[in-house]
């Protein structure tokens, strides 16, 4: 809708993890590297960890794009806490037969896998996405499947990437044996406002134009409002650019994205009071799927209001 306004060649702002896009400021780079450091030197677990929305399946997606063709990857990310037989997800994971319900023949299957793939001279990795969902005895469970070694080599490494609370899963008594076998973990921060004004500049960058379109004022208002959460800044920039865009306003000021953040306000997802004052509310996911309906409802009504009135 925007994009030849602003001259992009395509939205800067997606909420899709998008590999394309990624900005690797100082903090993304640690992580990255730690995920590749893993990787090179065999690590049993890599732990990588951060709040909702901080671009750490983004990492993962250019991680994949990165893998040499030596490697075999596996990546579950519909984790939840029912999910059943883990052994079924797993071979499912890896492009192979899952339908056995026999827990002893799913084991010898996954294990002449990970034979064959190590006969092979290929790596096999799996990688586990929203890993906090997991229950304990799944976590133990995992661990189980690390124990297939060969001689000196890691035949099956394992990435686990979660919010914060995985870290807190992971201290319990019960996993202990589990804590012992993570090699590289890393916990990725929030961007400063110094990162948040880059990365609004690299994306809109990557999308097309060189020069800035929101004003440092306005990118102060951003970085206030989303506390540095990547997911967060791409949603009020890319509300605040349909409301330029509809305002007629080719640079993006403190005064717009104010009126987005008022807007959003309502919906629940962002909690505004002030310019010096603003928070951003984290929803359990059934809440956010309800808010999300209700304010794209509501985002097509100020949206046709605002383009009837240009």
């Amino acid at each position: 809708m925007y994009e030849a306004f602003y001259g992009f060649k395509e939205k800067p702002f997606t909420l899709l993890p998008d590999p394309a896009f990624l900005y690797l400021g100082d903090k993304h780079s640690t992580a990255y590297s730690m995920l590749e450091y893993g990787l090179v030197n065999q690590a049993g677990f890599t732990v990588i960890t951060g709040e909702v929305g901080s671009g750490k399946t983004t990492l993962i997606r250019h991680l994949l794009d990165q893998m040499h063709d030596d490697v075999t990857v596996g990546l579950v990310s519909n984790t939840h806490r029912e999910m059943g037989e883990l052994l079924q997800w797993v071979l499912l994971a890896f492009g192979q037969e899952y339908r056995e319900t026999n827990r002893v023949a799913l084991f010898d299957s996954f294990t002449q896998f990970l034979i064959d793939q190590y006969a092979q001279n290929r790596r096999t990795v799996l990688i586990i996405d929203e890993a906090q969902n997991l229950h304990p005895q799944v976590l133990e469970e995992l661990r189980m499947l690390s124990n297939v070694n060969a001689d000196k080599d890691q035949v099956l490494q394992l990435i686990l990437v979660g919010q914060p609370q995985l870290l807190g899963l992971l201290k319990r008594p019960e996993l202990l044996q589990f804590r012992q076998r993570v090699s590289v973990d890393y916990h990725l921060p929030a961007l400063d406002e110094t990162e948040v004004h880059s990365y609004i500049l690299h994306r809109t960058r990557h999308a097309g134009r060189d020069r800035a379109v929101f004003t440092k004022d306005a990118v102060h208002l951003i970085y206030r409002a989303s506390k540095g959460i990547p997911r967060i800044i791409n949603v009020i920039c890319d509300t605040a650019l349909v409301y330029g865009f509809a305002d007629d306003k080719r640079r993006i000021g403190p005064e717009l994205i104010k009126s987005v953040l008022e807007d959003k306000s309502k919906s629940g997802f962002i909690s505004y009071t002030d310019a010096e004052d603003q928070s951003c509310a984290v929803l359990e996911p059934e809440q956010e799927r309800k808010k999300v309906a209700e304010f794209n409802k509501d985002m097509a009504k100020q949206l046709f209001s605002k383009l009837s009135n240009t």
